[in-house]
């Protein structure tokens, strides 16, 4: 008979320590190691949601012709939607005590996972992190002009870096200390930016360069703040799974995840569309937040710059974590190394043009996660995945590939006549663009239909490889006081 997960994975004494490198990588974490409280989500969550980007979606309400209580209506119902999903894929963290892409081996198999682990949650952890990277860096050259673009940006991703390779503990204890500093810093930004703007309220402007109807304006609109969230739907996991394993703890990490995600969205949503209603014609976001705080722009700029890493911690570190699940024979040291030296880069690429090309790389990952979403959380509820003793079946390699891998391609070849990229715009967004952006919900809802009508089927294995689950062998080996796949 098989040990027990926590068995198999030694005990490596890291408890809480933050000042020591995290000795694990995609291992299961034994129940020596797990500690913390539920609380520590709400932290987390809330220190990353307090993020400029989220002021840059609000931003967009006014080019799509939308009214002020139309944007903030759709800002609730996208933000909600995304946190409550967040909130469930947390709360499974607790339970399981492995990360989100290592639970996703579940539905779609040990190989039939890499697919869209590779594209999607590397290409999101490096895309997000130079996301935040270019608008830190921005603010940070804006402040100090003489200092170039290249230098402000490969000074944050250096800090990001240092951070991410101590990795859990360090994170949480950092974004403990910016959940408290950002929120009065984005309290300032949000009172003298809406003080001194303009527009304290707007109508609807069929006139707008983006109008697509009150219906299909608000649809997509909503869809901005949902797509935040999913995009961080493959990472949830992966900072509440050293938290102890008891169904108390689990169902508060759920709530409080939802509660950070869902207040930060909110808030800076509705600031980013007033910011915008005040905006002027061809102002970058950054220009308007300078113009419009005044002579407390330096403060405001300042703010933005140090928010970049409270959300770049969890970005870097993820991005590693997709790395080692895809079994590159790389450490977490160096695979944060890599998903920095991406993000940097990317940064220098991306910097010019960069609402329209964030909103591409928003959108494209958002519509391929909805689906991976819907099989992870039918797998945790309708196949069985809460079963602790079905753990050993995530580190399995002769489980190659299982239905739920076709459950995803499904809803995601499904969703494609829906996309609305600048480059790509599908059937339906072509001859019904009054409908709005519905690329997400046709997606996760094809997938939730193959995958019930599939899951019972019995996945592809490696030939002769036996009936019965392998047990949990341990992913990362300590050598040197650093895991090595």
């Amino acid at each position: 008979m098989p040990k027990s997960p926590s068995a198999e994975t030694e005990d490596r004494h890291y408890r809480t320590r933050v000042a020591a490198i995290e000795p694990y990588g995609v291992d299961h974490i034994p129940d020596a190691e797990r500690h913390g409280t539920a609380r520590s989500q709400f932290s987390i969550w809330f220190a990353a949601g307090l993020n400029f980007p989220i002021m840059v979606l609000g931003f967009s309400a006014v080019s799509y012709g939308l009214s002020l209580t139309a944007a903030v209506t759709a800002i609730v119902a996208g933000s909600l939607i995304g946190a409550v999903v967040q909130g469930v894929l947390s709360q499974m963290g607790a339970r399981l005590g492995v990360p989100q892409q290592i639970q996703a081996r579940g539905p779609l198999g040990f190989f039939g996972n890499f697919v869209p682990v590779a594209y999607i949650n590397v290409f999101a952890g490096i895309g997000w992190a130079a996301v935040t990277i270019i608008l830190g860096a921005q603010a940070l050259h804006h402040l100090v002009p003489g200092v170039p673009f290249w230098l402000t940006a490969l000074i944050l991703v250096t800090v990001q870096l240092v951070v991410a390779v101590f990795g859990y503990n360090m994170i949480h204890f950092l974004q403990k200390i910016l959940s408290v500093v950002l929120f009065f810093g984005f309290v300032l930004i949000t009172v003298v930016s809406v003080v001194r703007g303009d527009a304290l309220n707007f109508d609807a402007n069929p006139a707008a360069p983006f109008y697509l109807g009150a219906t299909g304006g608000w649809i997509t609109f909503a869809g901005f703040f949902m797509s935040f969230l999913i995009a961080w739907w493959p990472f949830a996991s992966d900072y509440s799974r050293y938290l102890p394993d008891d169904d108390t703890t689990a169902r508060r990490a759920g709530g409080y995840t939802l509660a950070g995600n869902f207040l930060t969205l909110t808030w800076l949503g509705i600031a980013g569309a007033l910011l915008g209603g005040s905006a002027i014609a061809g102002e970058e976001p950054i220009q308007a937040l300078a113009r419009l705080t005044g002579p407390w722009a330096p403060v405001a700029l300042v703010i933005v710059m140090i928010s970049s890493f409270s959300q770049n911690f969890l970005n870097v570190y993820g991005g590693a974590i997709s790395v080692q699940t895809l079994r590159i024979p790389v450490s977490r040291r160096t695979a944060v190394v890599v998903i920095c030296v991406a993000a940097y880069l990317i940064s220098l690429w991306a910097g010019a043009g960069f609402e329209a090309k964030f909103k591409n790389f928003l959108f494209l990952g958002a519509y391929l996660i909805a689906p991976f979403g819907a099989a992870l959380l039918l797998d945790y509820f309708v196949g069985g995945r809460k079963d602790k003793s079905r753990i050993p079946e995530l580190y399995d390699e002769t489980r190659l590939v299982n239905w739920g891998f076709f459950a995803w391609l499904a809803g995601v070849v499904a969703s494609v006549p829906f996309w609305n990229l600048s480059f790509y715009r599908g059937w339906v967004t072509v001859h019904h663009p009054e409908w709005g952006d519905l690329t997400y919900f046709a997606g996760f809802a094809v997938a939730v239909v193959v995958y019930l009508l599939t899951y019972r089927l019995p996945g592809i294995r490696r030939r002769g490889a036996p009936s019965s689950d392998a047990a949990v062998p341990v992913e990362s080996a300590v050598v040197g006081g650093e895991e090595r796949p």
